[in-house]
C-alpha cells in the first residue's frame, strides 16, 4: 500500500508539471496578499474506506489485501473547511464519518462486528502546481498534505472476556485514539466558484483503536498501527475573493517616477537659463528709464503617486519625492497645484472606483498641505475608473500637476 501511494503521488506530480505551460513571468511568485476573508473553501464528499487492523498485520497474509475488496469496504462521508494563505500553502480542518464491518484475519470462527467511527484532523496543505510553476488559474491542481488529529471508534470487538453482564455477546468498544494522516488532493475547477475533489489518504491510529489487542504479543501490537485507507470524491465551493492579483512591478514604477523627476529637473533648468538670458538682455539695454523684470516660466510637468488595489493609502512614500519638487515650485511661484485621482476600470464598480479616485486625490492633498502648500492653492479632481496605462495596475494612482 505504501508503494501504491508513493507511485500515485509521483505520477500526479509528474503529470501536473508537464501539463502546464512552460512560459511564466520572471517574478512568478510575487502576488498581492488578499484579506483574511479571501480564498476560503468548504468541501464535502463521499468516502470509500478500507480498514487494516493491527491484528491483521501480525497474523500474516489475508485472503485479500486490496482496499477495493468488498469484504473490507467501509463507507463514509467527509466535510472540511479551510483557507489558502498563499497560492502554494493552505490549511484545512477535515472531519470524517465512517461506518462498516471489522475485518479479522482468522479463517474460522471469525466475528466481524459492525462499527462506526469519526475522525477530526488539522491538515497543512501544499499546492505543488503553484509552488513549482508559479500562480495562475488552472483547471487542475494537485496538493499534498499531512495532519494530526483524533479518532473515535465505537462498535463490537473480538477479544472480549465473557462475563455475567456480557454473556454470549460482543463487548462494546468506545475508544479514542490519536490519528496521523498523509494524502494527495486533486482539485478540478468547474467554475471560479465550484470545484470537484478527488482525495486519497492513508490514516494511522493506535494499535487498539478498534478496541482489539489480540493477534499476538502486546509488544508487537504496540509497534503496529490500525490503518485506514480513504478514497473520497466530492464537491467544493470557494468563499470570498478567489485567487490573487499579480504584484505591481515596483522597478517599472520607480523607473517611471525617475523619468518624471528628470523631466521636472530639466524643465527647471531651462526656466533658470531663460531667466538668466532675459536678465542679461535687460541689464544691457540702454534706455534711460528701463526697469529690470524677472520673467517666470515653468514647464507643465506631473508626478504620479501609486496605490494598491482597493486602497486610498499611498503605497510608497518614495513617490512623494517627486511631489515635493512640484510643491516647492508651486510655493515659490504662487501657482495652483491640481491633484487628479484615478482607479483602474478593470476591477470594482463605477461607484466604488469614483470613491477610490476621490480618496486617493485627497490623500495626496493632505501630503501637499504637510509640505507647506496652502489649501486654497490645491484643487482635487476625481476621475473614477480609467484604463489609460498598461499594465492596468498603473491606473491606481493620483497625478499632481501645476496649473
Amino acid at each position: 500500500m505504501k508503494k501504491f501511494m508513493m507511485l500515485l503521488a509521483f505520477a500526479g506530480l509528474s503529470f501536473g508539471a508537464s501539463a502546464q505551460e512552460t512560459s511564466y513571468p520572471t517574478k512568478k511568485h510575487q502576488i498581492v496578499t488578499n484579506s483574511f476573508w479571501s480564498n476560503w473553501f468548504i468541501d464535502a464528499g463521499f468516502d470509500w474506506n478500507a480498514f487494516y487492523s493491527s491484528q491483521e498485520h501480525l497474523a500474516g497474509p489475508t485472503k485479500n489485501k486490496s482496499p477495493f475488496w468488498m469484504g473490507r469496504r467501509s463507507m463514509g462521508a467527509d466535510l472540511s473547511i479551510g483557507k489558502w494563505v498563499t497560492p502554494a500553502f493552505g490549511m484545512r480542518l477535515k472531519g470524517n464519518g465512517i461506518w462498516g464491518t471489522q475485518v479479522n484475519s482468522r479463517e474460522s470462527g471469525t466475528l466481524n462486528p459492525t462499527f462506526t467511527m469519526w475522525t477530526l484532523s488539522l491538515q497543512p496543505m501544499v499546492n505543488l502546481n503553484n509552488l513549482f510553476c508559479g500562480y495562475k488559474p488552472r483547471v487542475w491542481n494537485i496538493s499534498i498534505y499531512g495532519g494530526f488529529g483524533v479518532a473515535n471508534y465505537r462498535g463490537g470487538r473480538t477479544d472480549y472476556q465473557k462475563s455475567e453482564e456480557n454473556a454470549g455477546g460482543l463487548e462494546e468498544a468506545n475508544r479514542y485514539s490519536w490519528l496521523g494522516t498523509i494524502g494527495v488532493l486533486n482539485t478540478f475547477n468547474i467554475t471560479k466558484r465550484f470545484h470537484i475533489n478527488l482525495d486519497v489518504s492513508v490514516n494511522a491510529g493506535e494499535a487498539d483503536l478498534d478496541g482489539n489487542t489480540t493477534g499476538g504479543d502486546l509488544t508487537r501490537v504496540i509497534k503496529t498501527r490500525d490503518n485506514i485507507v480513504d478514497f473520497s470524491l466530492g464537491l467544493g465551493v470557494n468563499l470570498g475573493k478567489v485567487g490573487w492579483d499579480n504584484a505591481p512591478d515596483v522597478d517599472a514604477i520607480m523607473a517611471m517616477n525617475q523619468a518624471q523627476l528628470d523631466a521636472l529637473n530639466a524643465a527647471l533648468a531651462d526656466a533658470e537659463a531663460e531667466n538668466a538670458r532675459l536678465k542679461a538682455q535687460i541689464a544691457n539695454h540702454k534706455c534711460p528709464k528701463g526697469d529690470t523684470r524677472t520673467i517666470t516660466e515653468f514647464a507643465s510637468t506631473s508626478a504620479s503617486v501609486f496605490f494598491n488595489i482597493n486602497q486610498t493609502t499611498i503605497a510608497s512614500k518614495k513617490d512623494l519625492v517627486n511631489v515635493k519638487e512640484i510643491a516647492e515650485l508651486a510655493k515659490s511661484k504662487g501657482a495652483t497645484v491640481v491633484v487628479a485621482g484615478y482607479a483602474d476600470s478593470k476591477t470594482g464598480s463605477a461607484s466604488r472606483n469614483q470613491a477610490l479616485s476621490e480618496g486617493r486625490a485627497n490623500a495626496v492633498k493632505k501630503e501637499l498641505i504637510k509640505m507647506g502648500v496652502a489649501e486654497d492653492k490645491i484643487e482635487t479632481v476625481a476621475k473614477g475608473g480609467v484604463a489609460d496605462l498598461e499594465p492596468f495596475t498603473y491606473n491606481r494612482r493620483a497625478v499632481v500637476t501645476l496649473k
